[in-house]
């Protein structure tokens, strides 16, 4: 860790080497597909400018986000790389998003009509759009039956806008076992067939996300969006196979804050949920909630690294701090203490807080608080 004391004693390093190498492997992997690197949410909590700009740097042509305001955070940053706005946008951000040369997602026809208005009040042509077609996930877009209408509105509006691109959401692409994937697979190809048939041809196609890229190669088509895969963590168990040549982005660590011996017969933290039964050594970590360490992980056997070891987070996770059992061994103020990581031979991952906590390790990351520093580092590691 930086002995900076400008920051706290805790900090997440994101490792831009790894990103690196996993945007070079998953382009590898789906050739001749492009890939379009997902950096919304910060990059999965990972940083969206400097992940952005490596992920451009190794190959990726595009960049994915969820929201406007995502997409002007990299443009103020210098990013010229075509940005597509996953979701659509409410009609008072057209405006701002058409000026900064955002590519749009629609799902109706009313939808490109304030693309088309903003376009017009910006005097801009050829706006970029792209049609999300709903073939499964039913969370949002078009059914495929009406998006020839959508796609006819875009084409209608030239010069002001373009039709850039055509798309849908894989739902269970990491179940490999699941049929919904090559359903969703067939009822796209049939859509893209269709559309061609009605002379709507020429817009990129795309379909996979990151385990739709490792696990489905029929799903590839023209582009597929990477995201979690891009930060070295697995989508899903049931595509592990294809992530061994992944390398992790993100290590959060800290520093021990205090070190005691609390006597047996004690209890430690909010409610004494935990009570020795042997004198212990407890030492102090300065993470608690409000950074991201979820407060259940105390009771689902959470554990962290110190001195290469596995202990036992102790007590009940506060806001700001928690304790760790390191039984009678030596623990000093200053030791390191890796939460997600690894320290010596031992390794804890995202995936395995996000096993003990019933969720995904897309919501572990993502999770990690903006109050705790990043440390952006180019290790290869």
């Amino acid at each position: 860790m930086t002995d900076d004391t400008r920051h706290r004693w805790a900090e997440a390093v994101i490792d831009l080497a790894a990103v690196d190498h996993n945007l070079r492997l998953l382009t590898r992997a789906v050739a001749p597909a492009a890939v379009w690197a997902v950096v919304k949410a910060d990059a999965y909590g990972h940083g969206a400018v400097p992940v952005a700009t490596v992920a451009l740097r190794a190959g990726a042509q595009g960049l994915c986000v969820a929201l406007t305001d995502e997409g002007l955070h990299l443009r103020r940053h210098g990013i010229t790389a075509p940005i597509l706005v996953l979701s659509p946008q409410p009609p008072h951000d057209v405006d701002r998003a058409v000026a900064a040369g955002l590519t749009l997602t629609v799902h109706s026809v009313e939808q490109v009509h304030w693309v088309a208005d903003g376009a017009r009040r910006h005097a801009q042509e050829h706006v970029p759009v792209h049609v999300k077609v709903d073939t499964g996930m039913h969370r949002v877009g078009v059914t495929p039956r009406e998006a020839h209408h959508v796609v006819r509105a875009i084409v209608e509006h030239a010069p002001l806008l373009s039709w850039d691109g055509v798309f849908s959401h894989l739902a269970c692409a990491d179940d490999p076992d699941h049929d919904l994937t090559p359903r969703q697979i067939e009822r796209f190809t049939e859509l893209v067939a269709r559309l061609e048939a009605d002379g709507l041809a020429g817009a990129r196609r795309h379909l996979a996300n990151s385990a739709g890229a490792l696990a489905w190669p029929s799903a590839a088509h023209d582009l597929v969006r990477a995201g979690i895969a891009l930060y070295g963590i697995e989508p899903g168990p049931g595509v592990a196979e294809h992530c061994g040549d992944l390398r992790r982005v993100m290590t959060l660590r800290a520093r021990v804050s205090m070190v005691k011996t609390v006597p047996a017969g004690a209890g430690v933290s909010y409610g004494w949920r935990d009570v020795l039964e042997r004198d212990t050594v407890v030492a102090t970590v300065p993470l608690g909630y409000a950074d991201g360490v979820p407060r259940r992980l105390s009771t689902t056997g959470g554990e962290v690294l110190i001195a290469g070891v596995r202990r036992r987070i102790l007590g009940v996770i506060t806001m700001d701090q928690f304790m760790v059992d390191c039984g009678d061994d030596d623990v000093a103020v200053g030791d390191e203490v890796v939460l997600l990581g690894r320290q010596g031979t031992e390794s804890i991952r995202a995936e395995d807080w996000a096993e003990r906590l019933g969720t995904i390790p897309y919501e572990i990351v993502c999770g990690i608080s903006a109050r705790v520093p990043r440390r952006w580092t180019n290790t290869g590691q």
